[in-house]
């Protein structure tokens, strides 16, 4: 009789069921030519006997194995390996635990995206988590809108709308964020001119595969945000970074580039510069359009936080002033409500928008049509202009406490300017200080560090006074023990 306790594996802290466990354990020694066409198994009491399990359990698994056409029961005499399973090579069994097909490697030829993948970590996050600028979720009128969701989905007619053209966007939110984009940021469009996404990157890596390609030139500001550098590297284009100075990207040295390569497309962040905070100058703006017109090249402006300036009056965005449609303006609604609130939105003429929608519906086929109406509703209702009202003073009460925090504790520190709008500071150490010392500290998690910059973004809207003194105090406390 072979030794059944080794061939067949069971963990008992897994989520499968142990009779499961039981089975594909079986269908592995058959598959591996161990248990052979005609075999004998061992009793359903012998064998729970042996594996230290119910008696019910086996009989859960050969009665498993028996409708899968694996194992023949003759009742109340013996259970065999079915005939019809080709005879299989055997394998040498040993006392190690059988391996799942699935703790092997792919080794086959395939793509690698990225050589240096973080996994996916199941442990509890650390105690102190500083952001790159997130909404308070506590704030968000998420309710309405959950409430309004879950009303959309016991109406046939809100059943019918929310299932029809999500490939582009249900046409009620295009709709209602036509009109408010039109009254917030001066865009003259039209739904036909609006994507929705499930966020900026999507808009991001959809425009990129459109525009750019093998040879193709984009120029980037330096720093500037990865995640975009990683969706137009993956195109084959050749990326050029400029620096990013208090003025934003500088558009001089886009134009020298210009003269000399032929450029596809300048991807730019003009309201708070991602990570670096700073606003694109007046001049360095009506710059950049005129390089555009010269050089024929588009603009993909990321507009990701636009409603929160505190200073003054924020900058309309470059696709609100006059254009020759050469601008693909990207926001979110993620920066407003809830990161994990995935809606994005793509704004172009309406050709370029066709050919996105189609590149999308071959990787996703749409977004949630309920919550986009749910979205459209808080829209079209005022909540959402309310909100950001509400948000938009709140974020500023704790963007200038923070500031009094980082200057009167960690000044020695560290420098930063106060940004003039947005969610997060620009905080960069001293060079005694090095940023990478604050990423071996278990009880911390930094989203966004730029060891090059000896620098990290650091989040405030998401926090409330209580809780930026206590990161700050964690903060003084590490710097201290360097």
């Amino acid at each position: 009789m072979l030794p059944f306790q080794h061939i067949i594996s069971i963990d008992k802290e897994s989520k499968t069921a142990v009779y499961r466990q039981i089975a594909v354990s079986i269908i592995a020694a058959i598959r591996k030519g161990i248990l052979k066409p005609g075999s004998h198994l061992p009793g359903t009491r012998e064998l729970s006997k042996a594996l230290e399990v119910h008696r019910k359990t086996v009989i859960a698994a050969y009665d498993e194995l028996y409708t899968q056409d694996w194992i023949n029961i003759i009742p109340r005499k013996y259970t065999v390996v079915a005939d019809k399973i080709p005879i299989l090579r055997p394998q040498q069994w040993n006392d190690e635990d059988p391996v799942s097909s699935y703790e092997n490697s792919f080794n086959l030829p395939f793509r690698i995206i990225d050589e240096k993948t973080e996994k996916i970590h199941t442990t509890p996050p650390p105690e102190v988590i500083i952001d790159d600028g997130h909404p308070d979720v506590r704030l968000s009128p998420i309710d309405e809108l959950l409430k309004t969701y879950r009303s959309y989905t016991s109406k046939r007619h809100s059943i019918k709308y929310a299932n029809i053209g999500t490939e582009q966007g249900t046409l009620r939110l295009r709709q209602e964020l036509a009109l408010y984009l039109s009254e917030t940021r001066g865009l003259n469009i039209r739904a036909e001119n609006i994507l929705i996404t499930h966020g900026a990157q999507m808009s991001i890596y959809l425009a990129a595969q459109l525009i750019l390609g093998p040879g193709s030139n984009i120029i980037v500001g330096s720093p500037n945000y990865p995640a975009a550098n990683i969706a137009f590297e993956q195109t084959g284009a050749i990326l050029t970074e400029v620096p990013v100075d208090e003025n934003g990207i500088d558009t001089e040295a886009i134009e020298i580039i210009c003269r000399k390569t032929k450029i596809n497309a300048v991807y730019v962040i003009p309201h708070h510069h991602y990570p670096t905070t700073v606003t694109l100058s007046a001049a360095r703006r009506m710059k950049l359009q005129e390089l555009s017109a010269t050089y024929s090249f588009a603009i993909i402006e990321d507009d990701y936080d636009y409603d929160y300036h505190y200073t003054s009056s924020p900058y309309l965005p470059l696709a609100g002033s006059s254009h020759h449609g050469n601008i693909i303006y990207i926001g979110s609604f993620s920066k407003i409500l809830d990161p994990s609130l995935r809606i994005g939105f793509m704004i172009a003429p309406e050709n370029f928008i066709d050919q996105c929608t189609a590149l999308r519906k071959i990787i996703d086929v749409g977004g949630d049509g309920y919550m986009q109406n749910a979205l459209a509703f808080l829209i079209k209702e005022g909540e959402l202009k309310r909100h950001i009202k509400k948000a938009k003073k709140i974020y500023h009460q704790r963007r200038d406490f923070l500031d009094t925090l980082l200057e009167d504790k960690l000044g020695h520190y560290l420098s930063y300017t106060c940004p003039s709008g947005g969610m997060a500071f620009w905080v960069k150490l001293s060079p005694e200080y090095p940023v990478h010392r604050l990423l071996e500290i278990p009880q911390l998690k930094i989203l966004r560090t730029d060891e090059k910059s000896n620098a990290f973004r650091f989040g405030f809207a998401s926090m409330d006074e209580k809780e930026l003194e206590k990161i700050v105090d964690f903060l003084k406390a590490a710097f201290d023990r360097f």
